[in-house]
């Protein structure tokens, strides 16, 4: 017989759908919640939208400590975010123990290895899934470099769009492939695979040093200002703060927690001067991931070294 999975009371086990993923059966109780008020998606839609992009999905999160965005009413209700496990969690859920050094306190955070996972943590109202830029393996050693283009509140999209080229053109001069997407708001991101051989500390000195040659060459788009008070309202913030320790974003193919249910979509280079973000949601992902793939699915096939960057953060006396 295959396993229930549940958390709470058992009394009433009628309202559970049961879900099988790769083997393992999860059932998704509450599966008609409405989560999506504006478009009436429900917690089952959700499940089915995770299945549909489960190759994408799962390459984001595998084996990265994830903190999940529970959402248990719907995305409209009170937000969670949950980086200790989960109570009633299957025994074949993979975790790794986490320190936190501001509290003196540890955690076991989830480290997904395979779709059941994700559709597990959707049956604990989980929406967005935010993993770390390490991996289990060795979780203080990055073996992903994050770059964030968080457009301020006045800042048009076309400009995200230029800094993006900006972004393009210099990952282009190192010999570095990035992989973009958007953020499931109004900004977007680059991912790069790196050799997991430094800590926190030099990959932030890294994304620092590329984000201010990318604002010399963009000056009057690109900020690397720190404080926000004093950044001009219009530019977007390459925000090297990203890769920072315990620092995270949605993961490629997450839905975002708002009534619009947008996605951290993975997009072309090319795609990006046309690129509507609020197109890609969790009723258009799925026919879009069935006719292109994953846009993501060579991300591992290169991991880049960083040496050239900490060199122009030596140049520039960054700490």
């Amino acid at each position: 017989m295959p396993p229930t999975l549940y958390a709470g009371r058992v009394a009433d086990r009628s309202d559970r759908i049961p879900i099988d993923v790769d083997g393992r059966v999860v059932e998704l109780s509450s599966a008609d919640r409405v989560y999506f008020p504006d478009r009436g998606e429900t917690k089952l839609d959700l499940a089915r939208y995770y299945l549909s992009v489960a190759d994408g999905i799962v390459r984001a999160l595998r084996d990265r400590p994830t903190m999940l965005h529970r959402f248990p009413k719907g995305v409209t209700g009170p937000k969670v975010h949950q980086k200790r496990l989960p109570a009633g969690a299957p025994d074949w859920i993979e975790t790794t123990e986490i320190y936190f050094p501001r509290y003196g306190r540890t955690a076991d955070e989830l480290c997904p290895t395979g779709a059941a996972d994700v559709i597990w943590a959707v049956q604990m109202s989980t929406v967005e899934f935010h993993p770390w830029n390490s991996r289990r393996f060795d979780v203080e050693k990055p073996d992903e470099w994050r770059i964030d283009l968080d457009p301020m509140p006045d800042c048009p999209f076309d400009r995200v769009r230029r800094v993006a080229g900006g972004v393009h053109e210099v990952l282009d001069e190192l010999g570095i492939r990035g992989f973009p997407k958007t953020s499931g708001g109004h900004g977007l991101h680059v991912y790069i695979r790196i050799e997991p051989e430094w800590g926190f500390a030099d990959v932030r000195r890294a994304a620092l040093a590329f984000a201010r040659e990318v604002e010399r060459r963009l000056p009057d788009d690109a900020t690397t200002v720190w404080w926000r008070k004093d950044r001009d309202p219009t530019s977007v913030f390459l925000d090297f703060n990203q890769n920072t320790r315990d620092h995270t974003m949605a993961a490629a193919y997450s839905v975002r927690g708002n009534p619009r249910a947008t996605v951290s979509a993975p997009v072309t280079w090319a795609e990006i001067d046309e690129v509507v973000p609020d197109d890609f949601t969790i009723a258009t992902m799925p026919s879009r991931f069935a006719r292109i793939g994953d846009l993501h699915a060579e991300i591992d096939d290169v991991a880049y070294r960083i040496d050239t960057l900490l060199e122009w953060a030596d140049r520039d006396g960054l700490d």
